[in-house]
């Protein structure tokens, strides 16, 4: 009896490319890389980033692993982030951020030593998944991520300065 093979055909598959934005910047901290790294935390970053309060975190050890997971509030929908590497002895976290409906986010830090400190470079890798998406997309401009990083630098520094977090509006 002769076997019969079925296609898939392209019309049954929906598949475009993506749109994806992308942007790189090296933050300038003052403390080693050891110090900071472990501070790329979804729990420890609540020592430096005024109001940031995951609504769940899901870690063996109860800070930043590999494999850990964690939600954060969104305006439309929460955003689900995985940790898929993190490597301490290379100073190398990558997370996967996805907000359904908005982007599948991919986030990579690297954290180096650089005389006085360190330096962390920070990847963010936006793909719309969506109509909301494609405005997020659009406006995740490289002006709005220097400034973004900017800040984020600002209140790491000013932590790792004065063991406190910088106050929002203040």
């Amino acid at each position: 009896m002769p076997v019969t093979k079925t296609r898939t055909t392209a019309k049954s598959l929906n598949v475009r490319a993506p749109n994806r934005v992308s942007h790189t910047y090296t933050q300038r901290l003052n403390a080693s890389a050891s110090k900071v790294f472990p501070l790329l935390c979804p729990v420890r970053e609540a020592e430096w980033i005024d109001g940031w309060n995951p609504v769940v975190v899901l870690s063996k050890s109860g800070v930043a692993e590999q494999d850990c997971v964690f939600i954060t509030d969104a305006k439309v929908h929460d955003s689900i982030w995985y940790v898929t590497r993190h490597d301490p002895a290379r100073g190398f976290v990558e997370m996967i951020k996805i907000t359904p409906g908005i982007t599948a986010c991919k986030l990579t830090i690297r954290v180096r030593p650089s005389k006085p400190g360190c330096e962390a470079e920070v990847t963010y890798a936006h793909t719309s998944l969506g109509p909301e998406g494609d405005v997020f997309v659009a406006s995740f401009t490289s002006e709005f991520y220097v400034q973004f990083m900017r800040e984020w630098e600002s209140r790491l520094n000013h932590y790792l300065k004065h063991g406190v977090a910088l106050r929002n509006g203040g």
